[in-house]
């Protein structure tokens, strides 16, 4: 039998129709949800990024604006943030990435406002993703754990194997699994080179793949039943996929989210929902919405 695929935009469907009620229930207040994107200098995949968060923003009554810098000083970066901060208007910042070279990333990150910070980067937003408490989660994270979520396994006692210990996708997605008391596995570039990573995988009855390599996990790796979440973004060939190499892997899980149209889909609909959730505890009120 072949793996049901957990496709993405059914899930960002569902979710759209909640943060539709709460965009809905602030206008009546007359507040109306802001996001704001800095970007600093030129980046392709950039531009691809913001006119999705554009095009969705606008499709749900959530105001949209571009913040553009030219390639120059990191002071000039962090007045802007700054600025935006102070803007009650503001209730939403993603710094895009990469940023030039000589710009300390993380410390750009940690200028923006926890309140605001809707990407999820902040370390106090991480912390709260650790301590299982609400906050700003990671947008990619976040869209992982719903595909899993959408699969209705029971999280429980299942063993779960993460790869890939990045702080903005690895660590929260395994930290959310944790937190609904799943038997977690970290697995690394040192679980690797140790030779250990194949009898980490077979063990898996959730597999999440953010590796960043194209085609690291074989598909006979998977062990029969389970479900699958490939993360990775690679190009090979002019041709877009993902970490686990998709042979053999269809009739081993059974479930597995497709790249493209998995993961992807969804980053920038919890980006929205995260925006939405900043608007509603700035304004001091609850919401339809909640975070993972």
């Amino acid at each position: 039998m072949s793996a049901i695929e957990l496709r993405g935009a059914p899930v960002a469907r569902a979710i759209n129709e909640k943060i539709a009620l709460d965009v809905a229930a602030l206008a009546v207040r007359g507040v109306t949800p802001c996001l704001v994107s800095v970007q600093v200098g030129e980046d392709d995949a950039s531009r691809i990024y913001r006119g999705q968060q554009q095009k969705k923003a606008a499709a749900l009554g959530i105001e949209y604006r571009r913040c553009d810098l030219p390639v120059g000083t990191q002071a000039d970066l962090e007045s802007a943030l700054r600025e935006l901060n102070a803007d009650f208007t503001v209730h939403g910042i993603i710094l895009q990435t990469p940023l030039p070279r000589g710009y300390d990333l993380n410390a750009m990150q940690d200028m923006i406002d926890p309140r605001k910070d809707v990407d999820g980067v902040t370390a106090g937003n991480l912390g709260a993703v650790m301590c299982g408490r609400p906050g700003l989660y990671p947008s990619t994270a976040q869209s992982a754990y719903e595909l899993i979520r959408a699969s209705g396994i029971e999280l429980k006692g299942k063993e779960a194997v993460i790869i890939g210990r990045s702080a903005i996708v690895g660590k929260p997605v395994a930290m959310m699994l944790v937190n609904e008391r799943a038997t977690i596995t970290m697995c690394h570039t040192g679980t690797e080179a140790a030779g250990k990573l194949e009898e980490h995988v077979r063990r898996a009855e959730i597999l999440v793949v953010a590796a960043g390599v194209a085609g690291l996990i074989p598909g006979n790796w998977v062990r029969p039943g389970a479900v699958v979440i490939d993360v990775g973004i690679n190009y090979v060939n002019d041709k877009i996929v993902g970490d686990i190499d998709a042979q053999d892997i269809s009739e081993r899980a059974a479930y597995v989210s497709p790249v493209p149209g998995g993961v992807g889909p969804l980053t920038v609909t919890m980006l929205l929902r995260n925006t939405v959730l900043a608007a509603e505890r700035l304004a001091g009120s609850t919401c339809h919405t909640s975070a993972s």
